[in-house]
């Protein structure tokens, strides 16, 4: 519920970043969030850890994501997929510590105090983002919710299309690899988390690199479609996962380039929006469609799995053909902006 809010309110935090509210809606993001991380710290029933980490938390997350990425898209032009992509990898880098300083501090100081840890780190890294972003075009006071001419761009809606169906599949390994370490591989529980500390430390580099490359070499499109091919390529080879060796291997590799999707998504997006007035909305109606994506795509992986009585062959294909599939649409958007093949876009 988290990510899907995440993702699902993007459509009217980017129109609202459009319209010259960029700060309030920053600022009221983190105030939601850090009163959600706050009121997680002293739930005691699922109720009540569902409204504060999954809504409350969910909603301020959301009023961060697509203003942040939209406003920061706007400052730059000959190395914005760079620069996105490092502002995206701060969620691997979170990725990183929290689950280890959960790890280290639960034991130490309880539940409460951990997540309250949490939400103090929280709160100066979002003070030093409200102090120090501002909003650079001028505002699009007039217009509707939705950008209706967005529908007839046709290399825009495929692209959506494909990344519907991109992130159906990606966050099953997300979601679903500690549980596959312990219970198919027969990791012991503090060694499966150490493996999804590892697929989230290596999306630091899955998330600069490409992006990196798309800016100097090929274009965000150009080198996102290969890197989905791999992508559903790894998720292929992920039944044939067996040994603890080999899962390490598999981590290191799928977290590289499952972050690879996840830092030239939004790079991607903004290259495909010209009138930067529209970045906010643009962004955020695609992020409204992903969401869907994100909230079915890991509990299909899940009933996979116990349609197959614990084995995760079924799940496994469902994330690969989803990610290949996506591969398609986005290789038809790039056929619709330009059939040069040596074009950089």
């Amino acid at each position: 519920m988290q990510i899907f809010l995440l993702f699902f309110v993007g459509t009217f935090t980017g129109r609202l970043t459009d319209a010259g509210y960029f700060r309030s809606v920053f600022l009221i993001g983190t105030i939601i969030g850090l009163v959600g991380i706050f009121m997680t710290s002293i739930s005691t029933t699922y109720w009540q850890v569902f409204l504060a980490q999954g809504i409350c938390m969910g909603l301020g997350n959301g009023c961060l994501f697509c203003p942040a990425l939209a406003t920061l898209s706007t400052y730059f032009s000959t190395k914005k997929s760079l620069v996105i992509g490092i502002a995206a990898a701060g969620s691997a880098t979170g990725g990183v510590i929290f689950p280890i300083m959960v790890q280290q501090l639960l034991p130490r100081i309880g539940y409460g105090w951990t997540m309250r840890s949490l939400g103090l780190i929280q709160l100066v890294c979002l003070g030093v983002c409200n102090m120090g972003i501002r909003q650079r075009v001028p505002p699009r006071k007039s217009g509707a919710l939705i950008d209706y001419a967005s529908f007839k761009d046709v290399p825009y809606m495929l692209f959506t299309a494909g990344m519907f169906f991109n992130f159906w599949g990606l966050y099953f390994g997300f979601y679903y690899l500690g549980a596959y370490a312990r219970t198919i591989i027969g990791l012991p529980l503090a060694e499966s988390i150490n493996i999804i500390i590892i697929l989230n430390a290596v999306g630091v580099i899955g998330r600069i690199l490409p992006n990196h490359l798309a800016d100097r070499v090929f274009g965000p499109l150009n080198t996102l479609i290969p890197i989905t091919i791999i992508d559903s390529i790894l998720c292929f080879c992920w039944i044939a996962v067996s040994s603890r060796g080999g899962l390490y291997a598999w981590s290191v590799m799928y977290g590289i380039f499952a972050a690879g999707i996840q830092g030239l998504f939004p790079a991607t997006l903004s290259s495909l929006t010209t009138d930067l007035r529209k970045a906010g909305v643009r962004m955020g109606m695609v992020f409204t469609v992903v969401s869907f994506a994100v909230l079915t795509g890991p509990p299909i992986g899940g009933v996979l799995v116990q349609r197959k009585h614990g084995d995760y062959e079924y799940a496994q294909i469902f994330a690969a053909v989803d990610l290949l599939i996506g591969t398609i649409f986005l290789f038809m958007a790039r056929l619709a902006r330009s059939r040069k093949w040596l074009m950089k876009m």
